[in-house]
């Protein structure tokens, strides 16, 4: 179970080091193999060990070509899935078209996500989650069913 939010450098070769308190588990968990892809949902990163990864492409394979949106998003997520190998100081290199699709700059924000990470251009990053928070004081909607059953 990966929480937490941590703002991290990357530098000019686009690498990032992944937060020391998660290499471990990384390591234990899939030997440091890592995957990543692109969020469809978001300009933002998704980074997955790779069995959990190896579970989401299982079900990314069980979507219909024939619906666009299932369609769309095994196009964006296995199209651009990077397998990646943390190096011996955790980093990871991330590629051009990833960072570029993040519009990743010299600082980027990682949040641990459960079962992933997403990793979120800093500057990006606090703009959305101001304007969340600002949505969220206006927003006189009715919650959705799962997020009424949710006990905090």
């Amino acid at each position: 179970m990966f929480r937490g939010c941590s703002t991290l450098s990357v530098d000019n070769k686009g690498r990032l080091a992944v937060p020391s308190r998660y290499r471990e588990r990384l390591v234990c968990l899939a030997n440091g193999n890592l995957v990543l892809t692109l969020n469809p949902l978001d300009r933002s990163l998704w980074l997955y060990p790779l069995p959990e990864w190896e579970l989401i492409e299982s079900k990314l394979a069980d979507l219909s070509d024939f619906d666009r949106q299932g369609r769309r998003a095994k196009q964006m997520m296995r199209g651009y899935a990077t397998d990646c190998q943390m190096d011996g100081q955790g980093r990871i290199l991330i590629p051009h078209e990833l960072r570029e699709y993040a519009s990743l700059g010299k600082q980027a924000v990682i949040l641990g996500q459960g079962n992933k990470f997403e990793i979120w251009d800093e500057k990006g990053w606090k703009e959305l989650r101001e304007d969340w928070l600002t949505e969220i004081g206006k927003d006189t909607g009715e919650p959705s069913d799962a997020l009424k059953s949710l006990s905090l």
